[in-house]
């Protein structure tokens, strides 16, 4: 694997803040549920290795970091989606390892459905920040976990057995070499420089460009096996609408789709083949969009 160092435009306190996303991902849950986490799935990891943020713990008393008002930040907004009306059933429940409520619209959706199948793209780490975990710990499914950044394959396999991770780059097709962006602060990294180097949050990051190979979705299903998906689950940074042009959705036909982002090209892919955004969920989930088959979608 190729790399070379990208020098960042330097702006040290937006630097701070950026760094803040990963502590915001290391508190998606209460510090009581990354002790539990932490010790019984996480145990110490070789250097090298991408840290899951389940292991870190909350700071010292007197040594909160300069950018940790950005907890407050998503705490506030995480209550604020929790107070929206019209939660019942499964949304009700408290979120067990997604950063946000991801999870529940996932367990609504199936109505804790046992067995399935899914596919999570840019899937990072494995338990905490993670939005399909519960389905595997508690619901007995397995699925397909594909990343870009080699480095989470172990934490996968220790923490997630059931699953398969691969390292690739999900793209429309397949190649050995691909360019893919790899930032300090690891869950920004990205196939586009602007969205690794933290452009987006007015910041700067270090940016390693790598050289890594790429895989569509179709070719991945179509090697392994695989003829049908329950869920695809997609968080990769601005890149979903170019691996989707690599993905047989009618094919595989999935019963429901998530993807980060409100993008009106990635509405129009979907609406072009038959699925629609599941209005209900839009108000519990600022972040992501449910897609499901039209006729689904509109119940």
């Amino acid at each position: 694997m190729q790399s070379r160092l990208i020098e960042p435009r330097r702006s040290a306190n937006m630097l701070a803040v950026v760094l803040g996303i990963s502590v915001l991902i290391s508190f998606g849950c209460s510090s009581e549920e990354i002790v539990t986490e932490s010790a019984s799935e996480n145990p110490a990891k070789p250097a090298g290795v991408a840290p899951d943020p389940a292991v870190k713990a909350a700071p010292r008393p007197g040594k909160t970091p300069k950018y940790f008002n950005l907890r407050d930040t998503i705490a506030k907004q995480r209550e604020a989606l929790r107070n929206v009306p019209g939660r019942t059933g499964i949304l009700a429940e408290k979120k067990r390892y997604s950063l946000f409520d991801e999870e529940l619209i996932i367990r609504d959706f199936f109505q804790d459905r046992r067995s399935g199948f899914f596919v999570d793209v840019g899937c990072a780490w494995p338990v905490m920040a993670n939005n399909t975990a519960y389905l595997e710990k508690h619901l007995g499914w397995n699925g397909f976990a594909i990343d870009a950044l080699e480095e989470y394959a172990e934490q996968w396999q220790r923490a997630r057995p059931a699953s398969k991770f691969f390292a690739y780059l999900v793209a429309d097709k397949s190649s050995d070499d691909s360019v893919f962006y790899r930032s300090e602060n690891v869950g920004l990294s990205s196939a586009t420089r602007e969205r690794a180097d933290g452009v987006h949050f007015g910041g700067a990051l270090n940016v390693e460009e790598i050289s890594i190979p790429s895989i569509s979705l179709n070719d991945l299903l179509d090697r392994e096996g695989i003829t049908k998906i329950d869920l695809l689950a997609m968080d990769i940074e601005g890149h979903e609408l170019t691996a989707l042009h690599g993905f047989d959705i009618e094919r595989f036909r999935p019963d429901l789709v998530v993807t980060e982002g409100r993008r009106p090209d990635v509405a129009a892919y979907f609406a072009e083949h038959g699925y629609g955004a599941i209005k209900r969920y839009l108000a519990f989930d600022t972040v992501n969009v449910y897609y499901a088959p039209v006729e689904v979608a509109a119940e």
